[in-house]
């Protein structure tokens, strides 16, 4: 079971990203402050989660969290400022969108750069660790993931539907035949040598 929050009766929020690896599509972060009394033993690291399960517990996360909000930066914003500053820009984009201001943030991964006064504490592989960061890492993936293979639909060839940008070989095999694409990131090295 993961915990609930770093400091008893404090408004945590917890925040994660997804698609830094990807070589398409935008950096999408999620934000949540979850109830201190919540507890739901299937929320874990969206990496660990089977798609159907992420699915359902993406509604249970919205139904049940004080607030919650999910934000990207896009492919034109990584390439001009590098894929780990719009990590920290979509962070930043998804706290500042919550609708009750965290007294606190749980940030997943060991950097965060912030544009606020929040007080904050990066804990690596915190979506292992703490709920609310789990929670946020669930939101961002399915937001993402959704994202991805509705692109699928006008540019097939990728593999989008179920590499969701990641650099698979079927992924690689497609820019290699047709070409990049708009959703290409032009900064990132598409193709091997």
């Amino acid at each position: 079971m993961l915990l609930p929050n770093l400091v008893p009766n404090r408004l945590e929020a917890g925040c994660d990203e997804v698609g830094r690896g990807c070589l398409c599509g935008p950096v999408t972060a999620a934000a949540v402050i979850l109830p201190e009394d919540y507890a739901n033993e299937w929320i874990n690291d969206s990496k660990k989660l089977t798609k159907g399960n992420r699915e359902k517990l993406t509604e249970e996360i919205k139904a049940n969290s004080l607030t919650w909000a999910i934000a990207s930066a896009t492919v034109e914003e990584i390439d001009e400022i590098n894929i780990l500053n719009a990590s920290f820009l979509a962070m930043n984009r998804a706290i500042e969108a919550l609708k009750i201001k965290p007294e606190f943030l749980l940030i997943d991964g060991n950097r965060f750069n912030p544009i606020h006064d929040i007080p904050y504490e990066c804990i690596i592989k915190g979506d292992g660790k703490y709920a609310s960061i789990a929670a946020a890492s669930i939101l961002a993936k399915t937001y993402r993931d959704d994202l991805m293979a509705n692109l699928a639909v006008d540019f097939p060839g990728y593999g989008w539907e179920k590499n969701v940008g990641y650099p698979t070989k079927s992924h690689r095999l497609g820019i290699k035949e047709f070409g990049p694409t708009p959703h290409h990131r032009q900064s990132f090295k598409l193709l091997p040598e």
